[in-house]
């Protein structure tokens, strides 16, 4: 828990609306077709789901600008789409949201990416994907920099968001890191396990466990303690802070020069673990575009964490659910 006010995080949520955040990454739309199971089919043994209701939300690096979004603060994406039903859907709710997407570019013959759950009594039964998982030609990789290089000055921090899609290759992170460093901005990753030889001169870095146990090639999280895991990742990407999450055991932070800080979970109950990552990278750099200090922002993004795996499906985390949350949890100070 951690030893601030109320009254502190509530001024430092307020700052949120100051902060302009670059969200670069693989962007997809999570549909959700929702129903209820009542018997086995007689073709296969699988249940048979009778269809309620449909639903969508942006995901990947567009969930990430959706919560910069509910947020409070301005959020630029840039990524790619493809020319199909998908790219309208998603530009619809982004536009709702008031993300910006003039950086988002249209990739002809390849589709957006897209994944579709059916859920029935609020439990996941299956997902469809569908994408197209080929190295991005190097004229749209070109072009991708070239927005990174126009809109980094303009903004106080930059996520990146890597889900292996092709967008964040290793000449585009060693683009965002110069860039970042020349005009001293944030430079956030939320990182794809077999990509962390990529990450060189990142401020911060927040993989869950998995990730964080396969960057230094142990796949097995009981021979190696936590804290080695951190230190280790610190010290080969150079970075300045580590942030892993542990699901239902909260978060660690590793940072350079200092003793780990251990954040329980503050999850109430548990529906949907969808997003989670989302909300944490979102929050945590906007708290630190907020002028917050390391273990503020990951105290606030634990708080969004949880909001989020409170929900069913894919939601953003919002300013009044933030407040509420951080009220509920500090209401004697």
């Amino acid at each position: 828990m951690s030893s601030q006010s109320f009254a502190f995080y509530q001024n430092l949520i307020q700052r949120f609306r100051k902060c302009r955040i670059l969200v670069v990454g693989d962007c997809m739309l999570d549909e959700f077709i929702w129903g209820d199971v009542s018997r086995i089919s007689p073709e296969a043994p699988v249940p048979v789901v009778w269809e309620k209701r449909r639903s969508a939300m942006p995901g990947g690096a567009a969930n990430v600008s959706n919560n910069v979004a509910g947020l409070g603060a301005e959020a630029t994406l840039c990524g790619i789409v493809g020319g199909d039903e998908a790219e309208r859907r998603l530009k619809t709710l982004l536009n709702r949201s008031k993300v910006d997407i003039r950086h988002l570019l249209t990739v002809r013959r390849r589709p957006t990416t897209l994944k579709t759950r059916i859920v029935a009594q609020t439990q996941q039964v299956v997902r469809i994907d569908r994408e197209d998982q080929d190295p991005l030609p190097a004229s749209v990789i070109s072009r991708l920099i070239s927005q990174i290089r126009k809109e980094i000055p303009k903004v106080d921090a930059v996520i990146l968001e890597d889900y292996g899609k092709g967008v964040i290759t290793p000449r585009l992170i060693q683009e965002a890191v110069r860039s970042s460093k020349r005009h001293s901005r944030i430079l956030t990753v939320d990182p794809k396990e077999e990509h962390f030889e990529y990450y060189k001169g990142v401020t911060v870095l927040t993989p869950n466990r998995k990730e964080a146990y396969g960057a230094i090639g142990e796949h097995r999280t009981d021979r190696v303690p936590l804290a080695k895991v951190g230190g280790e990742i610190l010290k080969r990407l150079r970075c300045k802070a580590v942030l892993i999450t542990l699901g239902e055991d909260g978060m660690a932070l590793f940072e350079k020069g200092r003793k780990v800080t251990h954040i329980p979970t503050v999850a109430q109950e548990v529906f949907d673990v969808s997003g989670a990552g989302d909300a944490v990278i979102a929050t945590f750099t906007t708290a630190l575009a907020a002028g917050s200090s390391m273990t503020d922002a990951a105290f606030l993004s634990n708080v969004a964490a949880g909001i989020v795996v409170g929900k069913i499906g894919i939601a953003p985390v919002t300013v009044p659910e933030l407040t509420q949350r951080v009220r509920e949890l500090l209401w004697k100070r």
